[in-house]
């Protein structure tokens, strides 16, 4: 049996634009199309490939579907790269989307406020690309390898997915912190774990471990201390800053104030590797290599 790539890549634009109606309007046809397509699909492998919720996402079957159509997109923009004939799509396309490739990749938070989209603006001004980041935290950014939903991730697994490779980048270092002013409140007889069981935290979301992991790490049960959610890396580090609560904060980031200061202990350290499709991809490996040569730079050796 052989998969239509057109109709492989009309299930990845539904998963990708979360429903069929901005699927249509990127792929350019009607919705009655693309539901078409997905039900000619569906038949045809005789499984179901999208669960028909807002947003759309792919079931299991799906979830093979859409790697396999990013997988083709991929090597069919490298052959046409090649070739050289995406510079003259450059040139003369009426369509600005023409030739271009969308490249999803998954990324933990605090590698993208820090250091992460360096690399990805260089790559932006030398391959037609249109980057699609999925935030995640470090310990689950894998997971959206697996299922095909991106082609390469920040993740803090080094045990390579399935058909995946891995490569260390590097060590991202936390450091507690909090403001002067915080401290003299909540800490004037020093950080002690009675004092840490009062003095409240800021954590990004629900699924943040690394400030009940320090407060583990000092003797503390942290689901009874007074915390905040703040699920964004750049709001998260302001919001220490100005005192409302104490916080692991990345070093690289934290240098960026003077408003924190450091609640001191040994700093806790997030290895990061690199795990991308194992596919031979030009394109793949321009991404890999600039990732890795930033993370050579900013973050501490593992």
């Amino acid at each position: 049996m052989r998969i239509d790539p057109e109709l492989a890549g009309t299930i990845a634009a539904v998963v990708d634009e979360g429903t069929l109606e901005a699927a249509a309007r990127r792929l350019q046809i009607t919705p009655s199309a693309v539901s078409q397509r997905v039900k000619t699909l569906e038949q045809q492998l005789g499984r179901v490939l999208l669960v028909r919720s807002k947003p759309a996402r792919p079931t299991e079957a799906g979830e093979a579907v859409v790697r396999l159509a990013r997988q083709v997109a991929l090597l069919e923009h490298d052959t046409i790269r090649a070739f050289g004939l995406d510079a003259n799509a450059e040139e003369s396309d009426a369509d600005a989307s023409a030739g271009r490739i969308r490249v999803p990749l998954a990324v933990n938070a605090d590698s993208m406020a820090t250091w992460f989209l360096a690399p990805l603006a260089r790559l932006a001004a030398e391959h037609r690309i249109d980057v699609d980041l999925h935030r995640d935290d470090q310990n689950f950014t894998a997971g959206l390898l697996a299922s095909g939903a991106v082609m390469a991730a920040v993740t803090s697994q080094a045990e390579p997915v399935g058909g995946c490779s891995a490569t260390p980048l590097g060590v991202l270092e936390y450091e507690a912190a909090a403001t002067p002013e915080f401290v003299a409140r909540w800490f004037p007889d020093g950080v002690h774990p009675e004092a840490l069981r009062h003095a409240p935290f800021v954590n990004f979301d629900r699924r943040d471990e690394l400030q009940h992991d320090w407060l583990r790490a000092h003797g503390v049960d942290p689901w009874a201390v007074p915390r905040h959610y703040v699920p964004a890396s750049h709001d998260f580090a302001l919001a220490v800053r100005m005192g409302l609560g104490w916080g692991l904060l990345p070093t690289i980031q934290q240098t960026a104030g003077a408003q924190a200061v450091s609640l001191g202990g040994p700093r806790v350290r997030v290895p990061l590797y690199w795990q991308q499709w194992n596919l031979r991809s030009p394109l793949l490996d321009a991404i890999a290599a600039a990732v890795r040569e930033e993370a050579r730079k900013m973050l501490a050796p593992l």
